[in-house]
């Protein structure tokens, strides 16, 4: 009985997503399974770092050991090829009332969330129209630094987004964060 299509969380051996995501993907392709999960993801963000003096770009995973996929689990033999890939270790979260092995779906606003998919259009409404200057202080209100105070490097007008150089545990990092993320330091 199929329950339809729902995100999961799939925890993966920590430094082996990449590997396992491209398992997935084979294996989902060899066996036809694509109607039964669409999506394979790792939910990453791409980071600016410096080395040797030159800026690079690299996809940072958001949750390391975690694979996001969207599937339909009452599906017997997608449950099978996922619970059953090397370097799986399981699934988040609880698994359904009763004998039921399926574990319980994210919902739409974790999925949203943790995708990063909220609507263009309350991100435009809700991204104040304040203009920011190289240089100036700001406070970060939202994400993973939250509470720390920065120095915006760079404006992207175009994208509402700034290049802010916050100080963790002392050392410099920078940090891209969209207007909606900073306030100006009072």
């Amino acid at each position: 009985m199929g329950t339809g299509i729902n995100w999961y969380v799939i925890r993966a051996v920590s430094g082996q997503e990449k590997k396992v995501k491209s398992y997935l993907d084979n294996e989902i392709h060899r066996q036809n399974l694509s109607e039964v999960i669409p999506q394979v993801l790792i939910p990453s963000e791409k980071v600016y770092e410096m080395r040797n003096g030159k800026k690079r770009i690299r996809e940072k995973s958001f949750f390391p050991g975690y694979i996001l996929i969207s599937a339909d689990l009452g599906n017997a033999r997608a449950l099978d090829l996922i619970t059953n890939m090397p370097g799986v270790i399981g699934f988040l979260g609880n698994t359904g009332s009763g004998n039921s092995k399926i574990p319980v779906p994210l919902r739409e606003a974790e999925v949203k969330r943790i995708l990063g998919k909220v609507e263009e259009e309350t991100q435009e409404a809700a991204t104040p129209t304040v203009a920011y200057l190289k240089g100036e202080s700001v406070k970060v209100v939202d994400g993973p630094f939250s509470g720390f105070i920065g120095t915006v490097e760079e404006v992207f007008d175009d994208r509402k987004k700034l290049n802010v150089v916050v100080k963790i545990f002392g050392r410099s990092t920078p940090v891209e964060l969209s207007y909606a993320q900073v306030d100006k330091e009072s």
